[in-house]
């Protein structure tokens, strides 16, 4: 399965998602061209070679008017500004910009030279930054406005960024869980802490921590786009790795300021199972059977029994039972209606497990089915035992 995954231990940008998805693809000035060519008015990409560290990766210039965002934005360069019919801007340069709203951001999308999918994705993604912006600020989002340069940046790291997820087309998309960062930042209305409060709805459900880096590390559409996007979050899968691309952030910092992805092939099944233990010492043989075929035949991915001392040295049966995540409570409730336990342990954990398939080949004995298991390198082939067993019943 083509698989991506994001590492965001130094948090998440949208400049920086797409620096690193534009090295993927292997070809980054091809990116600029392409993203140059869907339409966004008055915006700009360049990518450069950038160092953090000492590790070479890319950084993405998007130019509002010919200026980057942060050469207008103050210090907080990704937090989007939102204004209130209300407000007053306290900027010098307010004069040369306005402002949006939402339903300008729309036909923007709307009317730039991308697919209907890329439209949708990066819609989606502007309507949850759209949602906690009102959400942050008490106000429904008809009645907020976005700043004009912090609003184009956004939309071309959003809209840059679909487009080459569309191109790359992983099958799967997993995420590391989210470095925020701590401390606070300024931005228009005065200094807020981090994470700012629009990201911190945005990661709301989504696994996140500070990190040990004092200062913004993740930004609303960084937050947005990946929140969007992922599948899953987690640890990197096991996964034969065929490009890893470095997007790199504007600021420096004691650690590699840098998005890593990567890109590749995990064909290799891994999931989530609970293993349920318990004892008993007044089951008989016939009950522990009874037992055990209820479980499987209610489901149980596997069930066996181990022969243990248990109390006052009385032999007794340690029962294992293996089920899927979501089934642990129906299988307590089973194992508490059809075994005279009064306790189960259990454990959460993963397993990995080789990809099967059913074949069937001719032999000189007849057809005959074989169950092959592949992944991690290795490929078992077996035939199936009643196949075997007809055969044999035959000669």
């Amino acid at each position: 399965m083509k698989t991506l995954y994001i590492e965001c231990n130094m948090g998440a940008a949208g400049d920086m998602l797409l620096a690193s998805l534009a090295e993927l693809t292997g070809d980054v000035k091809a990116c600029e061209e392409k993203l140059n060519s869907i339409g966004i008015p008055d915006v700009t990409y360049e990518f450069e070679k950038s160092v953090k560290c000492g590790i070479e990766g890319t950084h993405a210039h998007v130019a509002v008017h010919g200026v980057e965002e942060d050469e207008h934005m103050h210090e907080h360069a990704h937090e989007h500004e939102v204004h209130e019919h209300h407000h007053d801007h306290e900027h010098e340069h307010d004069h040369h910009h306005h402002h949006t709203h939402m339903s300008d951001i729309e036909n923007i999308i709307n009317g730039l030279n991308v697919s209907d999918k890329v439209k949708s994705d990066a819609l989606a993604v502007y309507g949850l930054i759209a949602e906690a912006e009102s959400k942050a600020h008490g106000k429904p989002i008809t009645d907020i406005h976005f700043h004009e340069v912090g609003t184009m940046d956004a939309v071309a790291d959003i809209v840059g960024v679909c487009v080459l997820l569309e191109q790359i087309s992983p099958a799967k998309i997993v995420v590391s869980p989210l470095a925020t960062g701590f401390g606070s930042v300024r931005c228009a209305h005065g200094i807020l802490p981090v994470p700012a409060p629009a990201t911190a709805s945005i990661i709301e459900g989504i696994p996140t921590y500070s990190g040990d880096v004092e200062g913004e590390l993740l930004t609303p559409t960084g937050a947005a786009l990946l929140k969007h996007f992922a599948d899953s979050f987690g640890t990197r899968p096991v996964m034969a790795i065929e490009k890893t691309g470095y997007g790199m952030g504007k600021k420096d910092f004691a650690k590699a300021n840098m998005l890593r992805t990567f890109i590749g092939e995990a064909d290799n099944e891994s999931d989530k199972v609970v293993e349920m233990k318990f004892n008993v010492d007044d089951m008989t043989g016939e009950e522990i059977g009874y037992a055990t075929g209820v479980l499987m035949d209610s489901g149980a991915l596997d069930v066996f029994t181990t022969s243990v001392y248990m109390k006052k040295n009385r032999p007794g049966i340690l029962f294992t039972v293996l089920v899927k995540l979501e089934d642990k409570e129906k299988f307590a409730k089973l194992i508490f209606e059809n075994t005279t336990t009064i306790g189960i342990r259990y454990n959460e954990m993963e397993r990995f497990k080789l990809k099967r398939r059913e074949e069937k080949a001719m032999t000189k004995y007849g057809e005959v089915s074989f169950k092959v298991s592949e992944g991690f390198g290795v490929t078992k082939t077996k035939p199936e035992y009643d196949d075997v067993k007809g055969i044999a019943d035959k000669e």
